[in-house]
């Protein structure tokens, strides 16, 4: 048994996140263990790129109110949660998604998800485009 020192906040790279993101790993993988936890902090507007995760993901938030948007790219169609503080939401291994603040609010959460050595843990695709972050944002009608 050990404790961890706390880990340095940094920014999110450009080339996963669309605004300002930041980053603190809890739990970084450790021998013995294949879990990672990071808390992650959105400004308002701020979102990752669309990505999926090769076994899954939990996030657990802090605070906030944020979205996460999965999509189907067969049917064309989203799914859009609300997420406030105190939720839990699992992302299915390979499902496309991203997830943020929303336009008005930030959004901090734990992101929680176990590596294999053998693949990469996330799959990074393109960014959210501001079209289709105001379409997501739209059909969350009801998070006020």
């Amino acid at each position: 048994m050990h404790i961890d020192p706390p880990s340095k906040t940094d920014q999110g790279p450009a080339s996963q996140f669309t605004g300002d993101v930041y980053l603190t790993p809890i739990h970084p993988t450790q021998e013995g263990s294949r879990l990672r936890i990071s808390l992650v902090r959105f400004t308002p507007g701020a979102r990752t790129h669309w990505h999926s995760h090769a076994n899954g993901q939990t996030l657990f938030v802090t605070d906030g109110i944020g979205l996460v948007v999965s999509r189907d790219r067969k049917s064309r169609e989203w799914t859009v949660i609300v997420i406030k503080p105190g939720d839990s939401v699992w992302t299915p291994r390979k499902e496309e998604h991203w997830h943020g603040g929303t336009a008005d609010s930030m959004m901090c959460h734990l992101a929680m998800l176990e590596e294999d050595p053998d693949i990469a843990a996330t799959t990074w695709l393109e960014p959210v485009t501001d079209d289709e972050y105001r379409a997501a944002i739209s059909l969350a009608s009801d998070w006020e």
